[in-house]
């Protein structure tokens, strides 16, 4: 028996680095509430700090990733603007053509199919240099009242810790999977130099 568990210790070395490792990816996210045991408490990292998480994620958003100005360009990208033009000419269209005379009535006298064309070119006319200042003061407005960071960290800090560990695990799982497996491996390694220095 003894000779047997002597050939055997790279592969017990193996397990005790698998499972360690293990272990500790598991307490990352467990316990989710606080427990106490022999008088000291025990709580998973990220449910711990869920909120610091939260605070660093937001900040980093907001300062390294999502620029509200960089939103606000695109938003009055001409060529995006140019995009908004068969929808605004359908709506007009459907004005001039059905509710137009429909409340006036007596314009379908007076007015012709031509001067109603003239009329919608005329609006659209306006509409394209209306709307870039319309944008620019609605963007304006509201990079004064939207704060990403706040926003990222509510959000982050409000996921259940269910929640949590399911975005963390699709991130990370692969990662976490090959973690586990170099511990294996170094437990292994261990155990044959273990084995080695024996016969010396």
């Amino acid at each position: 028996m003894n000779t047997i568990m002597f050939w055997l210790q790279p592969f017990i070395a193996a397990f005790t680095g698998w499972f360690t490792t293990w272990i500790a990816i598991y307490m990352l996210f467990h316990p989710r509430n606080p427990v106490r045991f022999l008088g000291i408490t025990i709580q998973g990292i990220f449910p711990k700090r869920q909120r610091q998480v939260a605070e660093k994620l937001g900040s980093v958003v907001a300062k390294e990733l999502i620029h509200f100005s960089e939103i606000a360009e695109q938003l009055k990208d001409p060529e995006m603007l140019k995009g908004l033009n068969p929808t605004i000419e359908k709506h007009l269209d459907n004005f001039l053509q059905v509710k137009l005379k429909e409340k006036m009535p007596i314009i379908s006298m007076f007015v012709g199919d031509g001067t109603m064309q003239k009329i919608k070119e005329g609006m659209m006319e306006e509409i394209a240099l209306l709307l870039p200042e319309i944008i620019h003061q609605y963007t304006d407005s509201l990079s004064e009242r939207i704060d990403i960071e706040k926003m990222v960290t509510e959000k982050v800090s409000n996921f259940s810790s269910d929640k949590l560990e399911e975005i963390l695990q699709s991130v990370m799982k692969k990662e976490f999977k090959f973690i586990e497996i170099i511990g294996g491996v170094l437990g292994f390694v261990i155990g044959l130099i273990q084995l080695a220095f024996s016969f010396l």
